[in-house]
């Protein structure tokens, strides 16, 4: 251990891989807050570039932009109700509200504050604990990956509201999308109609940027004489009582994010998810309800994704496992440079994990300090007449779209489920839970193939094992109980076991 201590405080001292690190953090931020050039495609193109680096200059800076991507993707999110990321899905939902209030420079700087806490607590839990949570997440059989899959699905009933039923129907609709394509066992054509450039499937980011960015221009059209409203930028930095007021909620849903992140296949966009439920179960008397500009609901998805990168580590480097797709770029980098993660690195190579450790401590300081810079450039663009602003989301979601595999069929995509997202708008259907079903539709599927391929092929099997596993029977219990607290019998329960306490 000393030794590895002394390793990491050495390398330090190199004003380099500093350098490498902050440059990294800055390209990071900017490149997640801008939809379609997602993480993944930037750290895997760096590995190109960096392969023939020292291995510690290339993980400096491709940590860096890990680490800013995961947050960047906030700022979109808040200003223009575009994720930058599938991460920060949540974070719109009551951060934008809050930029259409005039408050963007504080849900900027409240969400930079409490990503890099979720990013400490993430570390913490790396450090010191990587060997026990990577056991925790070897416990997860095929079937409660698809459960966990099922869990997330169902939360929407968190993201829209008290109608559980369009929640559902909006993320089934989603999972109906993340099937269309080859399937990924037996080659077989699903729902492609014979259209050859379906086979690869249709991109999630190209129906996020359509359902989020698209349907809000096109439902903007109907305030064009609305006057734009005057961000407050006076106060960046959050008040002290703020940060002390919402730091349980924060190292609740971090704890959230390390352990979901820790769960290979999973990320940071399921625990952010995951987190905002979580604040709004807890959460009894918000100063603003959720979904119009809750301070809680933008703090628990921030600290969830930032808090996930420290997790997605643990089984990367413990088991030699990725938790997500980025560390599985980044174990692909691991192996070029002649590194093996896995069961044995902490033992044969403890310089390499506390490096890891330090690296990503670093870039967190430094999503601090950029994170609270640029703010006021930002807010501007939510000042901008209607007239600019909403030719330039349609701009933006179109050099996002395009740039995602830098075809012309994306962008057809994207406009198509804007036209689709801003009906659903219309008629008060949640655009939120199609992108959830979509990212999740690959985990639910292939969980459920293996699953069944385990219990050779028996259904009875597999219900029955459901029910004898521990760790299975508790998902399958948390599923139910969402069902059963959005029926009107246990509302009238609950309002009468109120009654007779009082």
């Amino acid at each position: 251990m000393m030794e590895a201590l002394s390793f990491f405080s050495t390398s330090w001292m190199s004003p380099q891989l500093l350098g490498l690190t902050a440059l990294g953090t800055f390209l990071g931020v900017y490149i997640g807050a801008i939809p379609g050039l997602s993480v993944t495609m930037a750290v895997s193109i760096l590995i190109s570039f960096t392969f023939s680096w020292d291995v510690n200059n290339a993980l400096c800076l491709m940590t860096g932009i890990f680490m800013g991507g995961v947050y960047g993707g906030s700022r979109t999110a808040i200003l223009l109700n575009i994720p930058g990321a599938p991460s920060a899905i949540a974070t719109a939902l009551d951060g934008y509200p809050m930029a259409l209030k005039g408050e963007a420079g504080e849900a900027i700087g409240l969400s930079t504050v409490m990503s890099v806490i979720g990013g400490f607590v993430g570390i913490v839990v790396l450090a010191i604990a990587a060997p026990v949570v990577s056991d925790f997440a070897l416990l997860f059989q095929p079937r409660d990956y698809l459960m966990l899959g099922v869990l997330g699905i169902m939360l929407v009933g968190s993201l829209s509201g008290n109608n559980l039923l369009k929640g559902v129907f909006a993320g089934s609709f989603g999972v109906l999308i993340g099937t269309v394509g080859l399937d990924p066992l037996t080659a077989e054509e699903r729902f492609t109609f014979g259209v050859v450039e379906l086979w690869n499937g249709i991109s999630p980011i190209a129906v996020m940027i359509g359902l989020f960015g698209v349907s809000e221009a096109l439902t903007q059209l109907h305030f064009m004489d609305k006057t734009a409203i005057k961000q407050k930028i006076d106060r960046i930095i959050p008040r002290w009582s703020d940060v002390k007021k919402y730091l349980p909620l924060s190292l609740q849903t971090s704890t959230i994010g390390v352990v979901v992140g820790a769960l290979p296949g999973t990320g940071g966009d399921i625990a952010a998810l995951m987190a905002y439920d979580h604040a709004k179960r807890v959460t009894k008397n918000p100063e603003v309800p959720f979904g119009e500009g809750a301070k809680e609901g933008l703090i628990a998805p921030e600290a969830a994704n930032n808090a996930a990168v420290g997790g997605a580590f643990i089984p990367m480097l413990t088991l030699g496992i990725p938790g997500d797709a980025v560390t599985a770029v980044f174990l692909g980098a691991l192996f070029i440079h002649g590194l093996n993660p896995g069961p044995l690195m902490l033992t044969e190579n403890p310089q390499m994990f506390w490096f890891t450790v330090g690296n990503l401590t670093l870039a967190n300081i430094f999503v601090l300090i950029f994170g609270l810079t640029g703010i006021k450039l930002f807010a501007k663009i939510v000042e901008c007449p209607k007239g600019v602003l909403l030719p330039l989301i349609l701009l933006l979601s179109v050099v996002g779209a395009y740039a995602i595999n830098n075809s012309i069929a994306d962008v057809w995509w994207m406009l198509g489920f804007g036209v689709i997202g801003y009906f659903m708008k219309q008629y008060d259907y949640p655009v939120g839970p199609v992108i959830l079903g979509v990212i999740l539709s690959r985990l639910m599927d292939e969980s459920w193939r293996r699953s069944i391929i385990l219990e050779r092929e028996s259904v009875p099997d597999f219900f029955i094992n459901l029910l004898m596993s521990p760790l299975s029977l508790v998902l399958f219990i948390s599923i139910m109980l969402i069902v059963v607290s959005k029926t009107t019998l246990w509302k009238q329960a609950k309002g009468r076991i109120f009654k007779s306490a009082s």
